[in-house]
Protein backbone atom coordinates (compact mmCIF):
# COMPACT_ATOMS: atom_id res chain seq x y z
CA UNK A 1 0.00 0.00 0.00
CA UNK A 2 1.32 3.71 -0.96
CA UNK A 3 2.00 5.53 2.12
CA UNK A 4 -0.20 8.50 0.47
CA UNK A 5 -3.33 5.90 1.07
CA UNK A 6 -2.69 5.53 4.55
CA UNK A 7 -2.80 9.58 5.44
CA UNK A 8 -6.39 10.82 6.30
CA UNK A 9 -7.96 11.87 3.43
CA UNK A 10 -7.57 15.81 3.71
CA UNK A 11 -3.87 15.70 3.82
CA UNK A 12 -3.99 13.75 0.34
CA UNK A 13 -4.82 16.48 -2.06
CA UNK A 14 -2.43 19.42 -2.27
CA UNK A 15 -4.78 22.55 -2.76
CA UNK A 16 -3.06 24.29 -5.90
CA UNK A 17 -6.88 24.89 -7.68
CA UNK A 18 -10.36 25.48 -6.99
CA UNK A 19 -10.81 21.75 -7.72
CA UNK A 20 -8.29 20.65 -5.34
CA UNK A 21 -9.18 23.32 -2.81
CA UNK A 22 -13.15 21.37 -3.58
CA UNK A 23 -12.08 17.90 -3.16
CA UNK A 24 -9.90 19.04 0.12
CA UNK A 25 -13.32 20.84 1.83
CA UNK A 26 -15.09 17.48 0.95
CA UNK A 27 -12.51 14.79 2.14
CA UNK A 28 -12.53 16.70 5.71
CA UNK A 29 -15.97 16.80 5.44
CA UNK A 30 -16.85 12.85 5.41
CA UNK A 31 -13.35 12.46 7.81
CA UNK A 32 -15.45 14.27 10.49
CA UNK A 33 -18.52 12.63 9.35
CA UNK A 34 -20.47 15.72 8.25
CA UNK A 35 -21.23 14.34 4.56
CA UNK A 36 -24.60 12.94 5.50
CA UNK A 37 -25.98 14.99 8.37
CA UNK A 38 -25.51 18.24 6.14
CA UNK A 39 -27.93 19.57 3.29
CA UNK A 40 -26.61 19.63 0.07
CA UNK A 41 -28.14 23.05 -0.64
CA UNK A 42 -25.24 23.86 2.45
CA UNK A 43 -22.59 21.92 0.71
CA UNK A 44 -23.20 23.54 -2.59
CA UNK A 45 -22.95 26.86 -0.65
CA UNK A 46 -19.70 25.83 1.45
CA UNK A 47 -17.98 24.58 -1.89
CA UNK A 48 -19.09 27.51 -4.22
CA UNK A 49 -17.32 29.74 -1.59
CA UNK A 50 -14.22 27.66 -1.80
CA UNK A 51 -13.88 27.95 -5.36
CA UNK A 52 -14.35 31.91 -5.42
CA UNK A 53 -11.65 32.61 -3.03
CA UNK A 54 -9.39 30.42 -4.33
CA UNK A 55 -10.32 31.51 -8.07
CA UNK A 56 -10.07 35.33 -6.68
CA UNK A 57 -6.64 34.41 -5.27
CA UNK A 58 -4.95 32.80 -8.39
CA UNK A 59 -6.84 35.39 -10.57
CA UNK A 60 -6.19 38.52 -9.55
CA UNK A 61 -4.41 38.07 -5.54
CA UNK A 62 -0.66 37.04 -7.67
CA UNK A 63 -1.32 33.51 -6.67
CA UNK A 64 -2.51 30.87 -4.23
CA UNK A 65 0.08 30.86 -1.07
CA UNK A 66 -1.76 29.04 1.34
CA UNK A 67 -5.21 27.37 1.94
CA UNK A 68 -6.74 26.12 5.15
CA UNK A 69 -9.88 24.93 6.33
CA UNK A 70 -11.63 23.83 9.51
CA UNK A 71 -14.69 21.95 10.44
CA UNK A 72 -16.91 22.89 13.45
CA UNK A 73 -20.23 21.77 14.39
CA UNK A 74 -21.40 24.78 12.94
CA UNK A 75 -19.92 24.60 9.75
CA UNK A 76 -16.36 25.22 7.99
CA UNK A 77 -13.57 28.16 8.43
CA UNK A 78 -11.61 29.11 5.61
CA UNK A 79 -8.58 30.88 5.43
CA UNK A 80 -7.27 31.63 2.17
CA UNK A 81 -3.87 33.39 1.87
CA UNK A 82 -2.64 35.27 -1.79
CA UNK A 83 0.71 37.15 -2.87
CA UNK A 84 -1.27 40.45 -2.88
CA UNK A 85 -1.50 43.63 -0.12
CA UNK A 86 -4.60 44.98 -2.20
CA UNK A 87 -7.75 43.58 -0.57
CA UNK A 88 -11.15 43.46 -3.19
CA UNK A 89 -13.18 46.74 -4.23
CA UNK A 90 -15.82 45.08 -2.90
CA UNK A 91 -14.79 42.77 0.35
CA UNK A 92 -17.17 44.43 2.76
CA UNK A 93 -19.91 45.35 0.22
CA UNK A 94 -23.78 44.59 0.48
CA UNK A 95 -23.86 41.36 -1.17
CA UNK A 96 -25.53 42.94 -3.95
CA UNK A 97 -25.39 41.11 -7.27
CA UNK A 98 -23.96 43.67 -10.33
CA UNK A 99 -26.94 44.43 -12.56
CA UNK A 100 -24.43 44.62 -15.33
CA UNK A 101 -22.01 41.54 -16.65
CA UNK A 102 -18.32 42.74 -16.95
CA UNK A 103 -17.27 38.69 -17.20
CA UNK A 104 -16.83 38.98 -14.06
CA UNK A 105 -17.79 40.96 -10.56
CA UNK A 106 -20.48 38.11 -9.01
CA UNK A 107 -17.52 36.18 -6.89
CA UNK A 108 -17.55 38.75 -3.75
CA UNK A 109 -21.24 39.37 -3.85
CA UNK A 110 -21.97 35.27 -3.88
CA UNK A 111 -19.02 35.03 -0.70
CA UNK A 112 -20.69 38.00 1.12
CA UNK A 113 -23.79 36.10 1.15
CA UNK A 114 -23.52 32.88 1.95
CA UNK A 115 -20.53 33.46 4.21
CA UNK A 116 -20.11 34.70 7.89
CA UNK A 117 -17.10 36.91 9.65
CA UNK A 118 -15.30 38.08 6.68
CA UNK A 119 -11.71 39.44 7.48
CA UNK A 120 -9.03 40.40 5.52
CA UNK A 121 -5.82 40.19 7.07
CA UNK A 122 -2.49 41.51 5.44
CA UNK A 123 0.95 39.12 6.22
CA UNK A 124 3.70 41.08 7.65
CA UNK A 125 5.74 38.75 5.20
CA UNK A 126 3.45 40.27 2.33
CA UNK A 127 0.21 39.12 0.57
CA UNK A 128 -3.23 38.78 2.89
CA UNK A 129 -5.15 36.15 4.22
CA UNK A 130 -8.92 35.90 3.44
CA UNK A 131 -11.08 34.38 6.51
CA UNK A 132 -14.74 33.35 6.35
CA UNK A 133 -16.93 31.24 8.41
CA UNK A 134 -19.44 28.91 6.05
CA UNK A 135 -22.43 27.71 8.48
CA UNK A 136 -23.94 24.20 7.95
CA UNK A 137 -26.66 24.61 9.81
Amino acid sequence: MNPADRAPAATRHAVTSAATARRHVGALLREHGREGDTSPDAVIDLLLVVSELVTNAIRHGGGLAGFDATVTDAGVRLAVRDNSDVAPVHAYGTGEIPRTHRLNGYGWPLIIRLSRGLTIERCPEGGKTIRVFVPLI
